[in-house]
């Protein structure tokens, strides 16, 4: 990689906001659309980036990303590009229930799983080991082509390049939607591991 490619910026970004977000729900693969709320989020970001230099919109491959690209995208003429491994983990059994049903159920696990411990696994899904295994063959990928490039995906695939970054994870109520979660420089990101 050049000084140029390995000095370019990511942008990630988390989708907008769905109805199942602000019923406090755990979304993994399943695909609700933006709520109103949503859009909204995604239309203040695309006013906020106008201006940003941004080359490229990379997308999940999932209804919420791709609706909050294509807003962003629209505004600065540009065609969002759909990266596969950019799609939220498999949440096995906790797809569609409550968090706050979960951090009373299985406390411990729900822990494990806000301190974004490497060795966490959703119960009947991914580990998280395994989503930063795709983030970063998303970013490799991402870093490859025009830069800056805006990122739009999920908490846990944000949180899973902060890993890769060496930046402190968090916990994913702490990612807002429909926001800027992060600015990564490619030097900064172990892609080649």
């Amino acid at each position: 990689m050049s000084s140029t490619r390995s000095s370019g910026t990511l942008l990630l970004v988390r989708h907008g906001r769905t109805a199942d977000n602000a019923a406090g729900l755990i979304l993994g693969h399943r695909d609700p659309p933006l709520s109103e709320t949503g859009r909204a989020e995604a239309q203040r970001l695309a006013a906020e980036l106008r201006s940003s230099g941004i080359a490229a919109v990379w997308t999940s491959p999932l209804r919420r990303a791709r609706e909050t690209a294509a807003i962003v995208a629209t505004s600065l003429a540009l065609e969002p590009r759909v990266c596969a491994n950019l799609v939220e983990s498999a949440r096995g059994r906790w797809e569609g229930v409550a968090v706050a049903r979960i951090a009373r159920d299985e406390p411990a696990l729900h822990a494990a799983f806000e301190r974004g411990h490497p060795d966490f696994a959703f119960p009947g899904g991914e580990s998280l080991r395994e989503q930063q295994a795709r983030t970063r063959a998303a970013l490799a990928v991402i870093a490859a082509g025009p830069l800056p490039a805006a990122v739009v995906a999920h908490a846990g695939t944000i949180r899973a390049a902060f890993a890769l970054s060496g930046r402190p994870i968090g916990p994913e109520r702490a990612l807002e939607h429909g926001a800027v979660a992060a600015r990564l420089r490619v030097a900064d990101l172990h892609l080649g591991a």
